[in-house]
């Protein structure tokens, strides 16, 4: 039986997540938390296969809940949920062990998406950090692309990357570019993600 948590300090927000993913297929029960502190607990009572929680809450937050859950259990998937554009809770999520995140304005479909493949890869990995698929390559980064996506991991805008490198904000958008296209990123959140995940960003 497929067990989903799902962790949100707002009621209505936690609520329309429960019935968002108990509709998922392949989700037979779905718990809920309102802090991170009873989301450790109720990981505890429940063992879920899957957690969704916000990176930010009362009490320790969700991403100290998502360490301390994957410290015990590290073959569950973790999905953070954020504001959009908010790197630096992506980058704290990813660098705790979660699978992934989605942003709060995420639709349906998204959301779906992003539980079912949660829930396959928390059955095929015994491990905290997503890896390549298989007969996969790391991007060919450039060392500039590099710098300027260890820039984005660190919070940092496009403006101070430039300062600490020496360019313009206009380069730091161009190489910007060329690194979300290599990585297959959306935005910068998607591609300090990739980034963490597969070693690019530390």
């Amino acid at each position: 039986m497929t067990t989903v948590l799902v962790c949100d300090d707002s009621p209505l927000a936690r609520e329309a997540l429960r019935r968002a993913v108990a509709a998922v297929p392949g989700v037979a029960r779905v718990c809920v938390a309102g802090s991170g502190e009873e989301s450790v607990a109720r990981f505890g009572a429940d063992a879920p296969d899957l957690v969704l929680i916000d990176v930010r809450m009362p009490g320790i937050g969700g991403v100290e809940a998502a360490r301390r859950i994957l410290a015990v259990a590290p073959q569950t998937g973790v999905i953070m949920m954020t504001m959009a554009e908010d790197v630096e809770g992506v980058a704290r999520a990813v660098n705790a062990g979660a699978r992934g995140y989605l942003v709060k304005d995420a639709s349906r479909e998204e959301l779906t998406t992003m539980v079912v493949q949660a829930l396959a890869d928390a059955a095929a990995r015994s491990g905290p950090r997503a890896a390549l698929e298989p007969g996969a390559e790391l991007p060919a980064l450039t060392e500039r692309e590099l710098q300027v996506l260890r820039g984005m991991g660190r919070g940092r805008s496009n403006g101070e990357i430039g300062k600490e490198l020496y360019l313009s904000e206009d380069t730091v958008k161009t190489h910007a570019r060329r690194l979300f296209r290599k990585l297959g990123a959306a935005d910068r959140a998607q591609a300090v993600a990739k980034g963490f995940r597969w070693g690019l960003v530390r």
